[in-house]
């Protein structure tokens, strides 16, 4: 597992959805807004055409989307969970108390997690940063965004089932 917050650690599955996503988009999506884009065109005044605005908006958000797989894929680090041995780590499920309520969540990037229902958090989050490389039982506190500091208490880690 490298230790460069610039890797992003996916399992296989991950990536081949992620590399798919951007397939798709990069081809058929393409395609497709465009079309829609000439289509709202066709139909007149740009100014107070909102077919051609909203496509255009759509074209934007999916060119970003793009960009965004592309660099998440090209950082990746593809392979197994890390087997928990008891430490916090990308891409283990941790659960810990946070200001007095137990939360189970993954440590490592959102889209790990996929459909699933389960809470991520970046290891560069305040939270992240606050716990990674600790074990269990280890208790620490971090600055919340508002300023709040809120105390943590690591209870179990385990390895990342991919669900």
């Amino acid at each position: 597992m490298a230790s460069d917050t610039s890797v992003t650690w996916l399992t296989q599955e991950a990536f081949e959805r992620l590399s798919a996503e951007l397939e798709a988009l990069s081809t058929t999506g393409r395609v497709e807004i465009a079309s829609k884009i000439e289509s709202a065109r066709e139909e007149g005044d740009l100014k107070e055409n909102s077919g051609y605005h909203a496509a255009k908006d759509e074209q934007g958000k999916q060119e970003a989307r793009i960009r965004q797989l592309k660099d998440l894929l090209k950082r990746a680090e593809v392979g197994d969970a890390p087997e928990s041995k008891g430490i916090v780590e990308t891409g283990t499920v941790i659960t810990a108390d946070i200001a007095g309520d137990e939360t189970v969540f993954l440590i490592g990037d959102r889209e790990i997690a996929g459909d699933s229902d389960f809470d991520v958090y970046s290891p560069q989050s305040p939270l992240g940063e606050a716990i990674l490389g600790m074990k269990v039982g280890a208790t620490t506190s971090y600055t919340a965004p508002n300023g709040k500091e809120i105390t943590v208490v690591i209870n179990k880690v385990e390895t990342w089932s991919g669900q």
